[in-house]
């Protein structure tokens, strides 16, 4: 999805900005390796024209210990970036990777004149879709079988479990049902240990891990041990994917020497926590360059965040299974043209979005 610095204001010299914060609900307690969510913050950047059907919206959404915006910093930045924009004068965003990549949302949505479709394609038109992995949430042991049986249901052939909250020993239960269950042509489980492990017992944990054919295992350590990481990448038995790892890092300099001190097998993408479409660009150029592989996944953004999200991705041409299945969750969000069918991400174009939520 190209993107460019600037937006071309003629067509749009009635353009007035303008935000708001909207606190989503989750449906269900929300088990994550920073503690159970129940709700969750976002801020959209409004862009609005009275000869538009919807305003042009972009979702700044955060998680709190995770996200590099800090929460105070947010709404003075949203109030300068509005004033900024109004007086068409330019504002640096990228020390605020939320903000930045609701900026670039918001500035595709002027040129869809609030539409909400960045580009005619295959997927927009609703005629093809987007395979996605299934979510496991944190929790109790019967609990994340019960997901797991559910997803399964559901049609997902792909499952993403969060480990590292609970027991390992009980983990390794849940995985040793579902290899009983399910062989790894029928069911691709990947994991997500957040850094829960310690360098020290981390490649004795992969070990126990590789018994269940595991596709990939995403952050096994904190992120910043870039030695240890090295070391973990060049001896497991699984598959590593740096997700944490890419957050807080601007600079391509600083891009390429990660990668390559680190060497690993993937890297995960968030819009909202690499600081938008143009750092994720600079991300999978660099992966591909090194033969790494990578897809994209939402950070529990509502549905306009994931509209954003899920554009991008099937503009790059995505084929392995992306973590777009977060739509479902909360109990308040916008109703949009988005749905999941089995394992796929799709979305019906006669469907009309619902913005009451937002109160705008």
């Amino acid at each position: 999805m190209c993107l460019s610095k600037e937006i071309n204001r003629d067509p749009f010299d009635e353009v007035r900005y303008r935000w708001i914060k909207h606190r989503l609900n989750f449906k269900l307690p929300s088990g994550t390796s920073r503690g159970v969510l129940k709700t969750k913050d976002s801020w959209f950047l409004i862009a609005e024209n009275e000869d538009w059907k919807y305003p042009a919206l972009g979702e700044v959404s955060i998680i709190e210990g995770l996200s590099p915006d800090v929460v105070n910093d947010i709404e003075p930045m949203l109030d300068q970036l509005c004033d900024a924009l109004a007086q068409n004068r330019k504002v640096d965003t990228i020390n605020y990777p939320a903000i930045n990549f609701a900026r670039e949302s918001m500035e595709l949505d002027i040129r869809s004149n609030g539409a909400k479709i960045f580009e005619n394609n295959p997927f927009t038109t609703g005629e093809d879709q987007i395979l996605i992995n299934g979510l496991i949430w944190m929790g109790k042991a019967d609990y994340m079988l019960a997901q797991v049986k559910q997803k399964v249901l559901d049609g997902f052939r792909c499952l993403k479990l969060k480990i590292g909250a609970i027991d390992f020993e009980e983990e390794i239960e849940i995985l040793s049902w579902i290899r009983k269950e399910f062989n790894e042509d029928e069911l691709e489980i990947r994991v997500d240990a957040n850094g829960a492990f310690t360098p020290e017992t981390a490649m004795d944990k992969l070990n126990r891990l590789a018994e269940f054919q595991i596709h990939s295992i995403e952050q096994p350590i904190a992120p910043k041990q870039w030695s240890e990481l090295a070391t973990l990448c060049e001896r497991t038995p699984i598959n590593i994917a740096l997700d944490e790892e890419l957050i807080g890092i601007k600079d391509q300099v600083e891009k390429q020497r990660c990668l390559d001190a680190i060497k690993p097998h993937y890297i995960i993408l968030k819009p909202s926590l690499v600081g938008g479409f143009q750092s994720a660009d600079e991300w999978t150029a660099l992966a591909e360059e090194r033969s790494i592989g990578w897809w994209i996944t939402s950070a529990l953004e509502s549905n306009i965040g994931l509209n954003a999200i899920a554009q991008y991705a099937y503009s790059k041409k995505v084929q392995m299974p992306q973590g777009l299945g977060t739509g479902g969750l909360f109990t308040n969000n916008i109703d949009s043209p988005l749905y999941i069918h089995r394992q796929f991400l799709k979305m019906n174009p006669d469907h009309i979005w619902n913005l009451k939520p937002l109160n705008l």
